[in-house]
């Protein structure tokens, strides 16, 4: 990755496949993301980065890389392998994790106490969900959004972090139970992301834009 790479991620912001982080707290709260990417498009996590896009660096690349190992070996089941790279703009260092999206899902993120979660990306954010639909083919988005009450929804989606059977059904002028019917055929089809946790059950765009 060249500096120009790295600028033009961040230039994006923090999205459904990059997150930003000053440096790690602690392994098992990194864990989250790493499984959410993991289980969700795949993602990057720049560490020595702050939210607000402003490059910091780190003091130590191998401190934050020891983390991220004690992440991926003990606070993920089953465990990830990430690959890494480090770059040094303006002398700071920003450690690049690259994360793809696994074939071994779902992957559970364990915290201290040893209770195990399913994490997702939902935009910008990791979240919590009590089942994750599994799809052997991605969904062709192309022929996905030829129609219209699809194309609705994306273009909601994009604007909203989530979506309920109930709101749908508002938007497109259906019944409660088709609007959930079709939010789960496009969970299973790879469009969208089923997040039941806490309920209700609502749903939000897993294909990155």
């Amino acid at each position: 990755m060249t500096r120009n790479n790295l600028d033009d991620l961040i230039t994006q912001g923090e999205n459904t496949r990059l997150e930003f982080k000053r440096s790690i707290s602690s392994a098992n709260r990194i864990a989250r993301t790493l499984a959410a990417f993991a289980n969700t498009s795949g993602g990057t996590l720049l560490i020595g980065v702050a939210d607000n896009g402003k490059i910091v660096g780190v003091p130590s690349e191998f401190r934050e890389v020891h983390k991220i190992e004690d992440a991926t070996d003990q606070f993920v089941e089953p465990a990830l392998t990430v690959s890494y790279e480090t770059l040094t703009p303006d002398g700071r260092i920003v450690l690049v994790v690259h994360v793809a999206e696994s074939t071994e899902k779902p992957h559970y993120a364990v915290d201290e106490s040893g209770q195990r979660t399913i994490y997702v990306r939902a935009k910008d954010k990791s979240v919590p969900t009590n089942k994750l639909i599994i799809t052997k083919e991605k969904a062709d988005v192309h022929e996905l959004v030829k129609s219209p009450m699809t194309r609705t929804l994306i273009q909601y989606l994009r604007k909203n972090e989530y979506v309920t059977p109930e709101r749908f059904a508002k938007l497109i002028n259906i019944s409660d139970y088709r609007a959930g019917k079709m939010l789960r055929l496009l969970a299973v089809q790879g469009l969208l992301l089923m997040i039941d946790k806490p309920r209700p059950v609502r749903y939000a765009l897993k294909l990155a834009e």
